[in-house]
């Protein structure tokens, strides 16, 4: 399957007859599971359609199946490349601002007055 030929719809859509998928498969109702997760029962069934959710929503629904781990599948967390952290310390502060030179009057300098 060539998942970027898909639309956002269609992956949407697909995401949400898994996340059925699993609700059912827990034998869960989906109002077992919005009261599991304080969400409203048609929010889950909006999400189940494939009709937008929030981030917050996906991860509520994967807490209720008891599923969050997926997360790590989702997006596996990126270490640094040996690349990348040599350019982050090449461009590491050294120091909060340079010297900064302020304007001395000088003692010898005679005082200043208007007119003359």
């Amino acid at each position: 399957m060539n998942i970027y030929a898909k639309s956002d719809r269609a992956l949407q859509s697909e995401l949400g007859e898994r996340l059925q998928s699993v609700r059912l498969n827990a034998n869960m109702s989906q109002q077992e599971l919005a009261d599991a997760t304080g969400l409203s029962r048609n929010t889950i069934v909006n999400a189940e359609t494939g009709k937008s959710c929030t981030l917050g929503t996906l991860i509520a629904m994967l807490r209720g199946l008891q599923i969050l781990e997926q997360i790590e599948a989702f997006i596996p967390s990126q270490p640094a490349s040996p690349i990348q952290l040599a350019k982050l310390h090449g461009k590491r502060r050294q120091r909060a601002t340079g010297n900064r030179q302020t304007n001395q009057v000088s003692e010898d300098a005679a005082p200043w007055t208007w007119g003359e």
